[in-house]
């Protein structure tokens, strides 16, 4: 039986931590920044913990 695949563009964009949380960067602050008081942008340096409504579908393709 074949090997089960990790989905990349998730993987990409999750990452799991030691205690098995995952955790996905905020939205928001790719691009634009000169608008954005410093505040908000450090506000938006910090990672997130995904949704409960997320997790079970992230696990499956993230293979955990």
């Amino acid at each position: 039986m074949a090997k089960n695949k990790t989905h990349k563009g998730a993987k990409k964009r999750v990452r799991v931590t030691g205690t098995g949380k995952l955790m996905h960067r905020r939205a928001f602050a790719g691009h634009l920044l000169t608008k954005k008081s410093a505040n908000r942008k450090r506000k938006l340096r910090k990672a997130l913990r995904v949704s409960a409504a997320d997790t079970g579908r992230l696990r499956d393709l993230l293979g955990r």
